[in-house]
């Protein structure tokens, strides 16, 4: 809990940071600007209190991006060479010996395939349902996380959106105040309302990106552990014989 006080806390205060930095970096603006300061200037154009929450739904949702696809990493493995292994240490040890093997090696393949050695004197039956039912327990430990960054990729275009409707409701009220209606006036109202959609869109697609590969990078690894699982039925049933 004192963990996610400490985030809640620094995020408030980064917000609250905001107009400071922002006047800082509008001192500072070059005449001839490159690419990071242009983006920092859409940035202050489109008003940094409101940006920031779209900024922060890239950084979170890229974070837990991050921490997938270096978990994802870390849990694939070569099934084959764990196949062939296991093959070994039932022909030389038994049971046992193949079990003391997958304890020691780490992924979510070794891990099914030792809860279904653990039910090898319960028949072949035993040793599906226990594969099965542990397959996905893995499958939802892989899947930890995805429902958060759904929820950045959709939070941050409705951030746009929302920002675009309050910056035409002020760009109606310049207007309204203006004693002469000119292009000027309207375009840049225009200009800033829209730059808070653009940025949420933008956000949402790279978000996208990464969910997309993570959906991927999951699949392949089910489908390694559904076949790896069952080669170890027959390769249970085999040693039975």
């Amino acid at each position: 809990m004192k963990k996610y006080s400490k985030i809640f806390t620094s995020i408030l205060a980064f917000i609250y940071m905001l107009p400071a930095m922002a006047q800082d970096a509008a001192e500072n603006v070059a005449s001839d600007p490159g690419i990071h300061q242009q983006i920092k200037n859409y940035f202050i154009e489109g008003n940094p209190k409101f940006m920031a929450f779209v900024l922060i739904c890239l950084i979170l949702g890229l974070a837990l991006c991050i921490e997938r696809i270096i978990y994802l990493n870390m849990a694939q493995s070569n099934t084959d060479d764990i196949l062939d292994n296991v093959e070994s240490q039932l022909n030389s040890g038994g049971v046992g010996a193949a079990k003391e093997y997958l304890r020691n090696t780490k992924g979510p393949v070794a891990s099914i395939f030792y809860q279904g050695l653990e039910r090898a004197d319960e028949g072949v039956d035993m040793v599906e349902k226990s594969v099965v039912s542990y397959g996905q327990v893995q499958m939802g430990l892989m899947e930890k996380g995805l429902s958060w960054i759904s929820l950045f990729i959709a939070l941050a275009p409705m951030l746009g959106f929302m920002g675009t409707v309050i910056g035409m409701i002020k760009a109606f009220d310049d207007i309204a105040s203006a004693s002469t209606i000119n292009a000027a006036v309207v375009a840049s109202g225009m200009k800033l309302a829209l730059i808070t959609t653009v940025s949420g869109l933008v956000v949402a697609i790279i978000l996208q990106i990464f969910y997309n590969y993570i959906l991927s990078k999951i699949d392949s690894i089910v489908n390694d552990m559904e076949n790896a699982s069952i080669s170890l039925v027959d390769m249970i049933v085999k040693h039975k014989a």
